[in-house]
């Protein structure tokens, strides 16, 4: 049972993930304090916006773990354009993180890391410039954490649902409530997912067990999920009978000629995206949740 003294920070607490942990914590009787744009009205604040600030001295004074969760992701722009961006934040920020970690006497630390920084499994190369520029973080901050001896861990999560569900699932959902997105054709694909507090819980367990030291991990549900299963999941979470017909396939590969764009979108709604979780199992990691709990 942890002290009821130890103090974790947070960054990303406003956020999908950043909002469950915070319960999390709570729940482990730790106390938090918070990097955010804005002041909280619960939690201790340090203010700060990490596309124009460094963190400032002093923010992790006292601060046993740290939690970090920010990053740039999804950009409606083209990615390349805003390269810059990605880059300050997701590795120059994570560094500057990392280092205030070191001197302040952080015990552990933990980094919120995405499987596009590994890519497929056959591949293995980062995906995207999001992916890119997490594995450049995580790449900076393990050699921090070996050159230190601070306790740190990564965790590369796989597609995060839950109530509050952001992102292209978010999208699908209000999709299916409102009557326009497609039924998707069952093609056997397998996609790797997580429920957002599965996802704190392996979180929560990489930070305390030693094992975990100098590691990354894959947090997934065990489970592989087709689209069509995704789609009659959220059917299901929003009470609506999921239609018995679907759109055909061939339709979507057809549709996928049109142009480069269409044909990536399509690849990423029906395409394969599978990961495991052994490693992360191996340190005694089950998931409880499934995409029956999609709004649970």
């Amino acid at each position: 049972m942890k002290s009821v003294h130890m103090t974790s920070f947070v960054t990303g607490a406003s956020g999908f993930i950043g909002q469950r942990l915070l319960v999390g914590l709570e729940a482990n009787k730790e106390g938090v304090r918070i990097l955010s744009r804005n002041p909280h009205p619960d939690y201790e604040t340090v203010v700060c916006d990490l596309q124009y600030e460094e963190v400032p001295d002093g923010a992790l004074d006292g601060v046993d773990t740290v939690f970090h969760l920010a990053g740039f992701t999804h950009d409606l722009r083209n990615a390349y354009e805003v390269e810059h961006l990605y880059r300050e934040i997701n590795v120059d920020a994570s560094q500057w993180l990392g280092e205030l970690a070191v001197s302040s006497g952080v015990k552990r630390f933990v980094f919120v890391s995405s499987v596009k920084a590994g890519g497929s499994y056959i591949e293995g190369v980062p995906e995207g410039v999001y992916g890119k520029t997490k594995r450049k973080a995580e790449l900076k901050l393990l050699e921090l954490g070996r050159q230190s001896g601070m306790h740190l861990s990564i965790v590369r999560s796989s597609l995060v649902y839950g109530p509050g569900v952001k992102g292209n699932l978010n999208l699908m959902r209000k999709g299916i409530e409102q009557g326009w997105f497609p039924p998707l054709p069952e093609t056997s694909n397998c996609r790797s997912m997580i429920h957002v507090d599965d996802l704190v819980k392996a979180l929560l367990l990489v930070a305390e067990d030693e094992r975990a030291n100098g590691e990354i991990f894959i947090a997934t549900d065990g489970e592989p999920h087709s689209s069509r299963e995704i789609y009659e999941a959220i059917c299901h979470s929003l009470g609506k009978d999921h239609l018995r017909w679907s759109i055909p396939k061939f339709l979507f590969d057809w549709i996928s000629v049109l142009s480069p764009r269409i044909r990536y979108k399509v690849d990423k709604l029906l395409g394969d995206e599978y990961y495991s979780s052994e490693k992360l199992e191996g340190l005694g990691f089950r998931a409880e949740k499934s995409l029956l709990d999609f709004d649970r």
